[in-house]
């Protein structure tokens, strides 16, 4: 999703701060040269190839990116059946990913100076084995299908060739969490029988389960993997054009044109900053690495310590995961399970978002005012200028949303976004799309997409597992148990779950899972689709900035040299106000107004409400009012946040009463703390 830097190793977190002026777009172009973000993307996301190929190696990975490219914008005009069309994508997409990603060794070792890291024979022969389950199913794939009950033992050793290969693919990408995962389903199906209790099922002999999950469309060739196939590999495609077109530079411009040279004003830049790259990329570490690399002198120069400059980067980064119009691959995934268009979910994710950065700038105000913040001198050009200039950015990003409100399908939508995006480079001769650049756009989008689609693959068979045994049901149910049926209870014990499952596997995975599993039981107590989609979708997201296991902080304090748990417990505090904005949609029927549904007092009720529990959360966290909050006021205003959640007349109005006790004792202690400090003053001068 975001381009190749080509910058060299290393962070160097020594060097003082600049005292020269330059423009934002200075920034962009020359931000610390000693920052590489693509070993940091490659060590702390799965989103580019964590191989830094070189010479044939990256001739035939970019030409298999691009031939995936233009197959899946092939697909958008000339739809084929899903059968044939989601084999072939996966024979490409797998047969890449072995070249692309490291498999085994030291990647110490591999990133020495003068070391090769091309791909090594057992990759190139595991590249050719992924070809073969693949193309053999779609040599007959109709026939294929249509023997998914009685399988022949060829159709059992390809299902269980293609399983190994995808196992290994998202073993590669993102770790063993997820291949051990599907081991461990499957292997409840298999010896179902023999657990007791309410946790048994009938045993699945190893033919059944491969034609379950191999040959229909339950399991590796599920929605997970649809989707990746579609919506995911387009939108990436248009991330890489718009990214290619110049946009990333106009987003930067324009953040420090918009917020002056005030000093709150270099955070105020990154939290824009980190929004409008987001639309870019919909990746969080994605978005903190590109940011950081650019920003980070700015907010060293202003005065933030390393930690809070870090967790402040992972922050506005991780919002671009939830931020429309782009967003993560979940999304994608609620509107294909619910059956709802895209622009639906966009419309859902609208207020969330807005109170999500309401959330950080707070922090930010609260911060420039502990640390003392200054402003950082800089030549930046009028924001009237820059819009009339290079607004035409914002264009394709409105047309996607303007030909999906016209009833044109969300693929069609992006390309022709994406096409616009390609015209609207030759605005600025600096950033015209060559065919040069055009193929690499198109290497750069399926590189995107890369490591999505084998662990969207991957969690199509725990789908494929749950749905066949039914587990997922007999989980939803236990939940609905141990809660005893409360709503409050049930809505506390998924948020946990969701948590914990996705500090192990990445948030796409963790949302699949957790739908199938977390799904029914918040319906079970009542709570819409929609808005049970909408709450998994927000906690799968903000489990990358739960501890341990955060790894956009982790990768933020790389850059700024900060202790990466410090920076990682900040980053924690700054987001901490939107794990409470989903309990709002879930707790109450006028909560779902927080997604734009219902009617107009229930959105309005929601909105006003959300954004004082947000706000009194934010002064609790950051420990500032009108000056330093003390604990017991902390404890009061954040205390009376959580009531409002609930949307129900009395917990709203003892929230209400116990924000409003708060800030009174608050005015209180502030102005005694004033007249203490003033009175030894007055005193000293009478005596003289």
């Amino acid at each position: 999703m975001t381009q190749e830097t080509g910058r060299s190793a290393a962070v160097n977190t020594k060097s003082p701060p600049s005292a020269r002026g330059g423009t934002a777009s200075d920034l962009l172009d020359e931000a610390d040269p000693k920052i590489d973000e693509e070993a940091l993307l490659a060590e702390f996301d799965a989103e580019i190839p964590a191989r830094k190929l070189s010479g044939i190696p990256q001739l035939v990975v970019k030409i298999m990116g691009v031939a995936l490219s233009l197959f899946g914008l092939y697909w958008v005009f000339n739809p084929m059946a899903s059968q044939f069309y989601l084999p072939a994508f996966l024979m490409l997409a797998l047969s890449a990913t072995f070249l692309a990603y490291r498999g085994w060794g030291s990647k110490n070792k591999a990133k020495a100076p003068g070391a090769k890291d091309n791909p090594r024979i057992a990759d190139w022969l595991l590249a050719v084995v992924a070809v073969v389950p693949f193309a053999y199913i779609i040599s007959d794939w109709d026939a294929f299908f249509r023997r998914a009950i009685i399988p022949t033992d060829l159709d059992v050793i390809m299902g269980t060739l293609a399983i190994l290969v995808t196992l290994e693919a998202a073993r590669r990408t993102v770790g063993l969490m997820i291949p051990i995962a599907v081991i461990v389903f499957f292997a409840y199906a298999h010896w179902g029988s023999y657990i007791p209790g309410v946790f048994g099922t009938s045993s699945f002999d190893w033919s059944r389960l491969v034609g379950h999950n191999i040959m229909g469309t339950q399991g590796l060739f599920g929605v997970p993997t649809n989707v990746a196939a579609t919506f995911v590999i387009l939108f990436t495609l248009y991330g890489a054009v718009l990214t290619g077109s110049g946009a990333s530079k106009f987003f930067i411009d324009l953040s420090f044109a918009a917020f002056g040279r005030s000093a709150a004003g270099p955070g105020r830049t990154v939290t824009l900053a980190g929004f409008l790259l987001g639309t870019v990329s919909g990746s969080g570490v994605a978005t903190t690495v590109t940011l950081g690399g650019i920003s980070w002198p700015l907010l060293r120069r202003a005065g933030y310590p390393r930690e809070h400059g870090g967790a402040l980067l992972a922050a506005a980064g991780i919002g671009a995961i939830m931020a429309p119009p782009m967003m993560g691959a979940a999304a994608f995934i609620i509107a294909a399970l619910l059956g709802v268009s895209y622009l639906q979910v966009l419309i859902w994710a609208i207020i969330p978002t807005i109170l999500y950065y309401f959330g950080l700038i707070l922090s930010i105000e609260m911060d420039s005012r502990r640390f003392k913040t200054t402003d950082v001198k800089m030549e930046v050009k009028p924001i009237g200028k820059l819009l009339l200039r290079f607004g035409y950015h914002f264009s394709s990003l409105a047309a996607i949303v303007v030909f999906m409100s016209f009833g044109m399908t969300p693929f069609r939508a992006v390309v022709y976004a994406t096409v616009l995006a390609l015209v609207l480079s030759f605005f600025d001769r600096s950033s015209w799309m060559t065919p040069r650049r055009i193929w690499d756009a198109l290497a750069t989008g399926a590189a995107g997409a890369m490591s999505i689609i084998p662990v969207m693959a991957a969690a199509g068979l725990i789908v494929g597992v749950l749905t066949l045994t039914g587990l997922g049901l007999k989980l939803a149910g236990i939940i609905v148990s141990a809660a005893g049926g409360n709503l409050l209870l049930t809505a506390i014990l998924s948020a946990v779950a969701v948590t914990l499952l996705g500090l192990a596997v990445p948030v796409t995975a963790s949302f699949i899972i957790s739908w199938v599993i977390i799904g029914p039981a918040l319906q079970d107590v009542g709570v819409p689709a929609f808005a049970a989609a909408m709450f998994i979708f927000y906690y799968s997201v903000l489990s990358e900035v739960s501890p341990p296991t955060a790894l956009s902080p982790f990768a933020a304090s790389a850059i700024t040299g900060g202790k990466p748990i410090t920076t990682m417990w900040l980053t924690w505090k700054y987001t901490l106000t939107a794990f409470l904005v989903p309990f709002v949609f879930v707790l109450s029927e006028a909560g779902s107004g927080l997604l734009l549904q219902g009617g107009v007092w229930s959105i309005v009720l929601a909105t006003v409400t959300s954004v004082l529990a947000v706000a009194a959360l934010a002064v609790a966290t950051g420990g500032w009012l009108w000056g330093p909050a003390k604990l017991p006021e902390r404890l009061l205003i954040g205390g009376g946040a959580l009531p409002l959640v609930t949307l129900s007349l009395l917990p709203m109005a003892i929230g209400v009463g116990m924000i409003v006790l708060g800030i009174v004792v608050h005015l209180i202690g502030r102005r005694r703390r004033a007249a203490e400090t003033a009175e030894p003053a007055v005193s000293h001068s009478t005596t003289a």
